[in-house]
């Protein structure tokens, strides 16, 4: 029945966001309400606020087995662009005893093995499934159960959180001892209007969101973190590249090369964390840059961005909040911890978020302190949510799933390493392989990479 189906909605509070969540939730029970069931349970991540972890799940799972261990069949997870087609869910799930350990989704693998899963599977990585989130997945309750259990005696290390969907399959696997995922075909990540989805209870929409006129070039101040022994073969290729797209640009290093130009910001190049090259820049920001300039685009040297599409997605965010967005990542959520964006993917900040950040005093522990974790802890601290978009990339195209990207319409993406990076910025992320004809993408030519 529909009301043994518990609906956790993958949300944030970002206000972009969470209106995208409530309209999914709007929907789902307008569905349950046509088709004249009992109405199921739609939670919304952001709201279970006990948790500053509770985009990673698995913390959440001894409170699902404690509310919903007892009345309920299935719990249900989904992104806020997932489509859901209740009646064809309802049919899909009645298809496995709900009273056996099912772990069910639309399966995922690496092609080969990857950094960001911590080269698991070295020998054949294709062996290792794990779920699409934007198709949905789903736990029975008899698994639900015996993962809070599990918890109880084992609480999560304090760690990383790099790729959930990738870390969420290995615990629930626990070395074979735990179920696979199960794929189910009906699970898809195709459009909603594609000719595929007849038999899909899910569909997700491949479209970059677009709220409006995208920003305007000049609304888009892009740092860009370089150093002198990377001024000879990093920055050419970003000038061969993305450069053109930014109106205002500036490349920091610790020596000022008029050729580029560079600017050096007095702070000594470190050969990692970087935390007082950044720290430098948001000050900058702040009091050299014109106040009517809302947004800074912090990136590596070795980044690949589209600020053409970037334009496109700022324009669902309001720049008078604080915004933080990028790829999200965690440190220590299990035990309290803090979420950071990874810098490599580039790290987008509003103008009110640089401004509460520096009127808090919160600053580097030292000069090489890792930049990205830093920022984490210090808006964390300052109760101001990050934003996560899964459009930026702290890797390389061939680090992700091909089907995990074939509904994408990337941002950027990092690393020159073992690959030509103007190529891949040419396949991927140059403004004519997807000119917006009514949100489609258009003309793609991503040959493997």
């Amino acid at each position: 029945e529909l009301k043994g189906i518990v609906f956790v909605i993958q949300s944030q509070s970002n206000s972009f966001h969470s209106k995208r969540a409530e309209d999914l939730k709007r929907d789902i029970l307008k569905q349950a309400v046509d088709l004249g069931k009992e109405l199921p349970t739609v939670l919304l991540i952001h709201q279970i606020d006990r948790h500053e972890g509770a985009w990673t799940i698995l913390p959440l799972m001894k409170d699902f087995s404690l509310t919903y261990g007892r009345n309920s069949s299935w719990i249900f997870f989904c992104e806020e662009d997932t489509r859901i087609q209740v009646i064809k869910l309802l049919e899909t799930l009645r298809r496995f005893d709900k009273s056996k350990e099912w772990f069910l989704g639309k399966a995922l693998y690496d092609e080969e093995s990857t950094i960001i899963h911590h080269y698991a599977f070295a020998e054949n990585p294709t062996v290792f499934k794990f779920p699409d989130f934007a198709a949905g997945w789903a736990l029975s309750i008899p698994l639900v159960n015996k993962l809070a259990k599990k918890l109880k005696s084992e609480p999560l290390k304090s760690d990383f959180t790099i790729d959930l969907k990738h870390e969420i399959a290995l615990y629930i696997w626990q070395k074979g001892e735990g179920p696979h995922l199960t794929a189910v075909p009906e699970f898809c990540t195709d459009d909603v209007n594609s000719y595929k989805v007849d038999h899909c209870a899910t569909t997700f929409s491949n479209f970059l969101p677009l709220c409006g006129e995208p920003v305007n070039k000049e609304d888009v101040f892009v740092a860009v973190k370089t150093c002198r022994k990377f001024h000879g073969d990093r920055i050419p290729v970003v000038k061969q590249t993305w450069e053109r797209e930014a109106a205002l640009i500036e490349y920091y290093s610790d020596y000022a090369d008029i050729s580029i130009p560079t600017i050096d910001l007095g702070i000594p190049n470190t050969d990692r964390g970087h935390c007082g090259k950044t720290f430098a820049i948001l000050e900058r920001f702040l009091n050299h840059t014109s106040p009517r300039t809302p947004w800074l685009v912090v990136v590596d040297d070795d980044t690949l961005i589209s600020i053409f599409r970037l334009r496109k997605l700022l324009s669902c965010y309001d720049p008078n909040e604080p915004v933080f967005l990028g790829e999200r990542y965690g440190y220590g959520l299990g035990t309290g911890g803090y979420s950071y964006i990874t810098g490599g993917g580039g790290m987008v900040f509003s103008r009110a978020a640089v401004q509460k950040l520096l009127a808090s005093k919160c600053r580097c522990y030292s000069m090489d302190a890792p930049d990205d974790m830093v920022l984490g802890m210090c808006f964390s601290g300052l109760g101001i949510p990050i934003t996560h978009s899964p459009l930026f990339h702290q890797a390389r195209p061939m680090d992700y799933p091909k089907d995990y990207l074939s509904h994408q319409i990337p941002v950027s993406f990092h690393k020159h390493w073992n690959i030509d990076p103007v190529k891949v910025y040419f396949t991927w992320l140059a403004p004519n392989t997807e000119e917006s004809h009514n949100g489609k993408k258009v003309g793609y030519n991503r040959e493997d990479l």
